[in-house]
Formats: C-alpha cells, structure tokens, sequence
C-alpha cells in the first residue's frame, strides 16, 4: 500500500507540468444588445439602424497565448428600408422595417493581456448567420421578406473585459455576402454588439 501511494505521489508531481501545458476550457451563457443595419450601394436612407438582443453560449479554450471562442446565440438584427410610393400624382417616402431574428455561430481566435481572472482580450474570426424568422412593416406590394437568403457569412472584430467570472465584449460585425436575393439590391448586414457574459466552467 505504501508504495503504491509513493508510485501514484510520483506520477501527479510528474503529471503538473504536463497539465500546466493542457488548454483551459471555458464555457459560459451571454446577453446582450445589437445596434445593426442594412448596408446598400443603393439609394438607402443613411439613418437606417435598429436596436436588436442577443442570448446564447460561448466557449473559449485557450493555450500558448491564444485562444479559440466558438459560440452559438440566437439575435435579432436588420434595417429600415425607405419605401417611395406614388399618392396623388406625388412621390411619398416612408421607411419601412425590416427585422430577422437568427442563430449565429462565431469562430473567433484571440489573444488576451493579463491574468485569467483580470484580463484585455482581443479576438476577431468568421460567423455564420442563419435566418430562422422574418418580420417587416413593410406593405408587400412594395418588398417582399422573401427576396432575403435564409444564411450569410461576415467577419466579426472587438475587445473584451474579464473580471471574475464576468466577460464583457464589445464587437463589430462587417456583412461579406449579399442576403438580398434581388438583383435590384445589394445589401449586407453590419452591426455592433455588445454583451456580458457570466463563466459557467
């Protein structure tokens, strides 16, 4: 008995350096606000934005000074579009908008300053969007919430805070493909978001 706990005493002080090696594992839920709109080569009214939610998980697993942050939120995000209509022989302008609520999966790799309860992080990396629902106030006689792809690409950017067990992230994200199905419009979703989120692991 008593070798076998000097045999196992060897085994764990050989083992912490190896362990030291091994990636950290965070997993935590985050929430938070979207401020977006739908960017337009197109006659679009410049003051289009909308304030929209985020709620979801994340996961950061990091080593060698860097870090790996898959994560999965639903959100909701979109635009204001102007709608020109004829009434009385005269054109009329009205915004109309448009609003898509949609399950995004960033792939972001960063880097963080300090320890791992206080830190400056930075990451950047892709995410897919995929549109689950749509909603417009706009008449379909004049759009249709159709003419919109159910999934596109962009490219998230921004800074984060660790204090604790709490994340605080501030991000751009910068739309890279068309979601307008009309060959009329070329419309990319851009957005900033910001969120907090709470470590679970």
């Amino acid at each position: 008995m008593k070798n076998i706990l000097l045999i196992a005493s060897f085994l764990f002080v050989v083992s912490i350096p190896a362990m030291a090696q091994l990636p950290s594992f965070n997993l935590g839920i985050k929430g938070g606000v979207n401020y977006s709109e739908l960017k337009s080569k197109s006659s679009f009214t410049d003051k289009n934005s909308i304030l929209g939610y985020q709620f979801g998980i994340w996961t950061r697993i990091g080593g060698a000074g860097l870090y790996l942050q898959p994560e999965a939120y639903l959100g909701t995000k979109g635009g204001k579009i102007p709608i020109i209509f004829q009434t009385g022989g005269n054109e009329v302008e009205a915004n109309g908008e448009i609003k898509f609520t949609t399950l995004d999966v960033p792939l972001l790799i960063g880097t963080k300053i300090g320890a791992n309860k206080l830190n400056l992080r930075f990451m950047a990396g892709p995410v897919l969007s995929v549109i689950v629902d749509k909603k417009t106030t706009i008449n379909d006689a004049y759009t249709s919430i159709q003419d919109y792809k159910n999934q596109a690409l962009g490219l998230q950017g921004g800074a984060g805070v660790d204090l604790g067990s709490l994340s605080v992230d501030l991000r751009y994200e910068a739309g890279l493909t068309n979601i307008s199905k009309s060959t009329k419009y070329d419309q990319k979703q851009n957005l900033f978001h910001l969120s907090l989120g709470i470590k679970l692991l």
